[in-house]
This record gives C-alpha cells, structure tokens and sequence, in this order.
C-alpha cells in the first residue's frame, strides 16, 4: 500500500501543480522545480549526483535499460555479460533476448544461502567482459549479496558494475561511491510510494544507450513525459524510509527473527531457504519436508483466514504453468522443493499480534496436510 503521508505529498501534483515538466510556462517551471528538488533527494539517499539519476516507470524498466543500454553502447568493446544466477526475471530474461543478439552471458552459480562468491566472479571475467550485475538483496529469499567486494572487484578490472537495489533500497544503506556501482535499479513501490515509478543511477561518464527515444527526456536517455506526482512520491516515500530506517530494521528483524525460530522450533518439517543473518530485515522463506504439493493450498488456507504470503516472486506468481523457482534451483532443492516454499514479507504496518496470530495458524494447516513422502530431501 502507499504510506498515507505519501499520498498526501502527491496530491497537488494531480491537481493545482499539474504543469508539464518539460514546458516552459510558469506551470510547467513549478513541475520542473518539484522534479529537480525530488531527483536531488533520491540521489542524496545513495550518494549520488541528481544528474546521475533517470527517472523510469519501475525496476523492471531500469533493469532492462541498465542490462541493453550498456550491451550496446560497449559491444565493440566486448559481448560479455556476467549475472548472478539468482537475478529478478527482468535480468535473466534481458540476458536471454541479448543472446538472440549474439551476446554472451555467464550465470554466477551462488551457493546454498544464495550468496555469490567474489572468487568465483574474478573467474569468470573475461577480456571481453563489459558489465557485472548482481542484485544487493534477492526477492525471493531475502539473501544480502556483498555487493562491496563485487564492486571493488568490477572496479579494479574497469567492468561496469549494476545492482537492482529494489528490495533494499530504504531497507539497508547503500553508497553508490564507497561501493564502487556503476548503474543501480531502485524503485517506489517497495518502499511505500507509487506503483509505476523507479529510477536508474548511471555514474558520470558511464557509456550507455538510451534505450527508449522521443524528445529527449531526462538528460536525452530516457524520453517521456515524467511522472511527476509518481516522482513527488517515490522521494517522499524514500525520505520516510532513511528517517525511520534505524527503528524499522530493528522491529523489523524482531518480527523476523521471532518467525524464523518459531516455525523452525514447531513444525518438523520446515526449513528456511536462504541466509539466516545475511538477509533483508523483513523477508522470510520456508519450504516443508514432504509438504511440498501443498504450499497453494497453504497459501489459499493462510488468505482464507485475513493471511497474505506468496510461493516466489509475486511478477511470475499468477503466470500459468510455472517452472520451478530459478532462484531455489540455484540454491540446490530440486524442482518439486523449488515449487514448494512459502515467502513471507514483513512491512511497516505488520505487528507482534498479527506475527502471533499467523504463527498460530500456520502449524494447525501444515498437520492438515497429507504429505506426499515420508522421506526428507537432504
């Protein structure tokens, strides 16, 4: 949901301050100041310069520009791209169609936690190497990456660096500077703001290709008429999250924690996918032993009684016919495992009562269940 103290920020931009930002009127200046005073907040949040700031209409724009842009502007130099093999499909799939165009892509494998190994990444650079892209914190479980050394890494070798910072941003603190990236994906969405608006960090001097053309919006990169009361409220949502960050991590990972260890403690069969202190404040992943047919009919249990949970990314969840979770694949469960986990998001309205209520629920439907073997996975 949007943060009501977000709406309230927008609302004049729908109504009184409703200029174009890209007229020169007097109403369109005022929605050029409100833009500019909205792009220099976002990039202060990430030590950035508000001219390295792009305004896009989400992560997934961002990440496709970030991935294609770079390909293009830097294919005489080389045609190779390096991901994490647990990236957002926004990625994965950029990287599948730039392979249709004579691409190469190399999936780093990650281990069981989800983490990728900065010597496994300095293996696998190449002469022909142009960029790195390595998510800061995974969506489905919740697994920090140390996006540090990996930057640190790209750096030294002069390889762009790009992280989605979609689910850390206003979670956990990021400096684009002391952190060496290059390109970074944020968005409004998971932070409380507006649906349909994000932005893409491009460091000074970083060689890269509008991928969108028309009048020459945003710094000529990305053409559009800019979403300006999304604008308004994807900074006002960022700003609440760095001014509350400190307490909310901190309740948030109570939550968290009390999560883990009880559905760990009272249910046999459950097991946690991803790092157990390495992970976002407020995501937790379970599969069952033997129960893992079952995690729909968890979910639709859990949503009968007032309970909202997902089976994975909540982009692919409602497509029919889905594989396996590539992000659980990766990690080593098989494929029957990897459908079968439960992602449960913690947020800034979430309470002790509501964490009791659902740990009350939850093992009375896991005894209802017929398993589907008596054996547990190893």
């Amino acid at each position: 949901m949007v943060d009501p103290r977000v709406v309230t920020a927008m609302l004049p931009y729908f109504s009184k301050i409703c200029g174009n930002a890209s007229s020169m009127h007097s109403f369109g200046r005022e929605a050029k100041e409100a833009l500019n005073s909205s792009r220099a907040k976002l990039a202060s949040y990430i030590n950035a310069k508000p001219e390295e700031l792009v305004f896009t209409s989400g992560g997934t724009e961002s990440n496709n520009f970030a991935i294609k842009g770079i390909a293009y502007a830097n294919k005489e130099k080389g045609k190779h791209i390096i991901v994490s093999s647990i990236e957002h499909d926004c990625v994965i799939n950029s990287c599948k169609w730039l392979q249709q165009q004579g691409f190469e892509i190399t999936q780093l494998p990650v281990d069981r936690y989800g983490l990728v190994a900065a010597n496994k990444l300095e293996r696998a650079i190449r002469k022909d190497t142009i960029l790195v892209s390595v998510m800061h914190a995974n969506n489905e479980i919740g697994t920090i990456e140390p996006i540090s050394e990996i930057g640190k890494a790209c750096r030294e070798r002069g390889l762009y660096f790009h992280t989605d910072a979609c689910q850390s941003f206003g979670k956990l603190p990021i400096d684009a500077e002391q952190q060496n990236i290059d390109l970074m994906t944020i968005n409004a969405h998971k932070i409380y703001g507006p649906k349909g608006v994000g932005a893409l960090f491009i460091r000074e001097g970083v060689n890269i290709a509008p991928w969108q053309h028309g009048g020459g919006h945003e710094f000529g990169l990305r053409s559009s008429t800019e979403n300006t009361p999304g604008i308004i409220g994807f900074a006002k949502a960022a700003e609440l999250c760095v001014k509350e960050m400190n307490d909310e991590k901190l309740r948030l990972t109570h939550l968290r924690n009390k999560l883990i260890d009880e559905i760990l403690q009272n249910i046999d069969c459950a097991y946690l996918n991803g790092h157990r202190e390495l992970r976002l404040p407020n995501n937790a992943n379970f599969g069952f032993h033997g129960f893992e047919g079952e995690s729909i009919r968890i979910l639709l249990e859990l949503d009968e009684l007032g309970i909202a949970v997902s089976t994975g990314s909540a982009c692919s969840s409602n497509q029919p016919d889905n594989p396996p979770s590539h992000v659980l694949i990766a990690i080593g469960l098989n494929p029957v495992e990897a459908r079968g986990a439960l992602r449960i998001t913690l947020g800034r309205y979430n309470t002790d009562e509501e964490v009791d209520y659902f740990l009350s629920c939850l093992p009375r439907i896991t005894k209802s269940l017929t398993p589907i073997s008596s054996a547990k996975y190893t």
